[in-house]
């Protein structure tokens, strides 16, 4: 019974993550998000596009269906077994299977051909629910890269490449910072094209004032 609980939570967080939230927002609006600005579907490109108010939406939304994968997907799981049976471990075990599949959900979403964001709100949920202090650890240095350069990209770049270390400070377990260093490779890799546009001195900042298409995106 407990093997197959993996491949349902694996199944159900992939398709809490795939929810295309900056896509939809787009389409409610009249836009398709893909085409506009970096084409990236995450809230940094609809921040551009659309404006603060659909941008902090769509960072909310994508952070909460990475928290509410490794809690309400997890905790449903655990349900389905009898209580003698529902160890620590398995909660664990679990609620990592479910914050990875959510982010892959977002990351490469069915909705859109496998194409979606770079999961960097979606895994700030997941961190936020399985690793709360390496996440504020990480909360800390994306805010002070962003605060210096207003480099959504070179910030979220940041940010993961300290998440593992930043696990194992704390005392994670070695599962744990593992998880946290392939999800920190992943965020890095799905930002590869930012990275390169930062070596070369054409990434876009982040701008408060009026929104315009840019080529960045970091979410």
């Amino acid at each position: 019974m407990e093997f197959l609980l993996y491949p349902s939570v694996a199944l159900l967080a992939y398709l809490l993550g795939s929810v295309p939230t900056g896509f939809l927002v787009g389409k409610a609006r009249g836009i398709d998000i893909r085409k506009a600005g970096s084409g990236n579907i995450g809230a940094t490109n609809v921040f551009r596009i659309l404006g603060k108010p659909a941008g902090v939406s769509v960072l909310a939304a994508d952070a909460l269906k990475g928290y509410l994968a490794c809690t309400l997907v997890t905790r449903l799981a655990m349900q389905t077994l009898a209580s003698t049976s529902a160890g620590n471990e398995l909660r664990e075990q679990l609620s990592i299977v479910a914050g990875v599949a959510a982010v892959l959900g977002h990351n490469y979403t069915c909705w859109l051909s496998f194409k979606g964001g770079k999961g960097i709100a979606t895994s700030a949920g997941v961190l936020a629910s399985l690793l709360t202090v390496p996440f504020l650890i990480i909360l800390g240095v994306w805010i002070v890269f962003f605060g210096l350069t207003r480099y959504v990209s070179l910030a979220s770049v940041a940010a993961a490449f300290v998440l593992p270390f930043a696990t194992w400070s704390v005392g994670q377990s070695r599962l744990m910072v593992s998880v946290a260093a392939g999800m920190g490779a992943l965020a890095i890799y799905k930002h590869r094209s930012n990275i390169q546009r930062l070596l070369k001195g054409t990434e876009h900042r982040i701008s408060f004032k009026r929104s315009s298409a840019s080529p960045e995106s970091g979410s």
